[in-house]
């Protein structure tokens, strides 16, 4: 992990102990900035995601502040350079391949999130606009505050969601409401986001703290490797594996586990 470019990109990293092995806390931390977004911040990410240590068994991304992320920093909607980096406007000026490769990258700071090697929470309060949705999206499991605020904003500034949010919202609330919340570009609360399955539950804000703690604690009490095996079936019955491949791949891996017990490996 670059220490020097997690320190410049807005981000904490913490490890605390587990019964059964570590949870790994990522922090946005720009609060002044309502923890806006940037590629260095994605490139960190995908750093951590490298180095993340085998007994890490959750993940927990959440904001400091009064949001979760407002989204991508404003200053990156240019056709120059930024701190070094590519603004939007510069990418649209590139050959096609180079502007795919750099996107590509910042991608890779969010996909490693849905990996079934541990489980992934993302504690949600505020705003969660942009980046910030498709940062949650990215994650196994959406707990939030009830002052949360989701909102798919790209598409009403003449973009679309890159950084993997379409597939998992899509998957999260079906096609038509996916359209709606895209196209419309309306912010989703609390409520509504419980009602259509995007968060798993919302607590008040001053207990957002404590609920995911108690959710590390439920998800990670169980033997690790069964946990990894199940968390693998049902990512691929997410993406839309057949039933009959969801069956051999359930039988593999519980021969598996069965053969570990056994000493059989």
């Amino acid at each position: 992990m670059d220490l020097d470019l997690l320190a410049r990109s807005g981000l904490r990293f913490d490890l605390t102990d587990l019964a059964d092995g570590r949870r790994a806390t990522i922090t946005l931390d720009r609060p002044d900035k309502l923890n806006a977004q940037s590629p260095d911040m994605w490139d960190a990410l995908r750093g951590i995601g490298e180095a993340l240590p085998d007994d890490v068994r959750v993940v927990v991304v959440r904001g400091a502040g009064r949001a979760f992320s407002a989204g991508l920093d404003r200053k990156y909607f240019t056709t120059g350079e930024v701190d070094g980096r590519p603004g939007i406007g510069s990418l649209g000026a590139m050959p096609e391949e180079e502007a795919d490769e750099i996107i590509a990258c910042f991608q890779e700071g969010f996909a490693w999130l849905r990996d079934p090697a541990r489980v992934t929470i993302a504690a949600v309060h505020g705003h969660a606009i942009g980046a910030g949705f498709q940062l949650a999206l990215a994650c196994d499991v959406r707990i939030v505050a009830d002052d949360v605020q989701f909102c798919m904003a790209e598409p009403r500034l003449g973009l679309v969601p890159d950084l993997g949010g379409t597939f998992p919202l899509v998957h999260t609330v079906g096609y038509a409401r996916a359209v709606e919340i895209c196209l419309s570009g309306r912010r989703v609360g609390a409520e509504e986001a419980v009602a259509i399955g995007l968060a798993l539950r919302a607590v008040p804000a001053a207990e957002l703290e404590k609920a995911t703690d108690e959710l590390v604690e439920s998800l990670a009490g169980g033997p690790r490797a069964a946990a990894r095996e199940t968390l693998g079936l049902l990512a691929a019955c997410a993406e839309g594996r057949d039933p009959a491949a969801a069956f051999a791949a359930e039988r593999k891996a519980q021969i598996r586990l069965l053969r570990a017990m056994a000493g059989n490996t």
